[in-house]
């Protein structure tokens, strides 16, 4: 367990950096007002080019972007810095040196204005992040984590209280989109784009096996998937086949292979754990396909499924915000060294 530092005043507006991937983010989360204000700056564009994020260029964007985000946010909010009472910034996991720009950032202005500053971690923000809205949901709950890095299924107790269920054992969902958006030449991001080739496709005209639904566990590896998805094309392409309904044809296939997958095991941790209540989140959970199907199955067992507004399925800064507030208000905080996880197990997060 480690040691906090005390601080009198009570929390209440904090400051939310998140420079984990490729989305700077900045938000001021408010104990009694909600969410005061927020700003988004993306780079797809720039890793778009590459077919993927690259760690270098990701760094140096959210040194060009994250201080005048944050005066735009502090304008939004008609505040000062000095009017916060603490700063939270991602402090993994992540790319080491896109946490270091946030971790950096944060520390030094809460050191600045004499305020308490918390590191949060990326995917208990993920987690938290249905809580702004107004139908929120309520503990215990099962949460189905699912982005380009990470494809967990965790049990929620409360904050902190967490315990895994199952993960990914290779890629993780977001990531095999991606790979299948580059052998099907849609594009980066590959979530969005094969959805949207998806919807063009021909439901059943190609079978997609849902990996390791036949055996007993809640992990997950969609590796196969990929690989399988690779020489479906590679087959149509010999055959002299291969068109633009082709291309829509494998992505429904594939899309509906991935979004069978998380269901079953979504439903099966549920039975599992004796609950009725599911969260999803993470860039994968805006994939309205899986929202859908997830809502019609916990439907039939008078269960309920909550996710964040789209724009906060992806990294954003408001989850940052409110996850650190969180942990703030009871008592938690850094010291005054800078130091980030890049790689870092949600369960090893000390309970609020």
């Amino acid at each position: 367990m480690r040691a906090y530092l005390t601080w009198e005043a009570a929390i209440v507006r904090v400051l939310g950096l998140e420079t984990s991937c490729d989305e700077t983010g900045v938000a001021i989360y408010d104990t009694e007002r909600g969410l005061l204000a927020e700003a988004l700056y993306s780079q797809v564009a720039l890793h778009a080019e590459y077919g993927g994020v690259v760690p270098e260029l990701a760094s140096r964007d959210h040194v060009r972007k994250l201080l005048p985000l944050i005066s735009e946010v502090l304008a939004k909010a008609d505040m000062r810095g000095s009017e916060l009472d603490g700063v939270a910034f991602t402090k993994g996991p992540g790319l080491a040196g896109a946490l270091m720009v946030g971790a950096c950032a944060g520390r030094a202005m809460a050191y600045g204005w004499g305020v308490p500053a918390i590191g949060v971690h990326h995917m208990e923000g993920h987690l938290l992040a249905p809580m702004l809205e107004v139908d929120a949901p309520t503990f215990p709950f099962i949460a189905l984590l699912v982005s380009g890095g990470h494809t967990q299924l965790v049990r929620v107790d409360g904050i902190g209280c967490y315990t895994l269920l199952g993960e990914s054992l290779d890629d993780a969902a977001g990531e095999a989109f991606d790979k299948a958006a580059k052998m099907l030449e849609l594009g980066y991001p590959g979530g969005p784009q094969v959805a949207k080739a998806a919807e063009r496709g021909r439901t059943g005209h190609y079978k997609f096996p849902r990996p390791m639904v036949n055996r007993p566990g809640l992990d997950f590896s969609f590796s196969g998937l990929k690989t399988f998805t690779l020489n479906t094309v590679t087959a149509s392409r010999e055959a002299g086949t291969y068109n633009a309904q082709d291309q829509a044809d494998i992505a429904n296939a594939f899309q509906e292979a991935v979004v069978d997958t998380l269901v079953i095991k979504c439903h099966r941790a549920l039975v599992q754990e004796n609950l009725n209540t599911l969260v999803i989140a993470g860039g994968v959970s805006a994939n309205t396909e899986l929202r859908s199907r997830l809502a019609a199955k916990l439907a039939k067992t008078n269960g309920r499924v909550y996710y964040p507004r789209p724009e906060f399925c992806t990294d954003n800064g408001a989850m940052i915000a409110y996850a650190g507030h969180c942990r703030l208000a009871a008592g938690q905080n850094e010291d005054l060294g800078v130091t980030i996880r890049p790689r870092w197990p949600m369960t090893e997060l000390d309970a609020v």
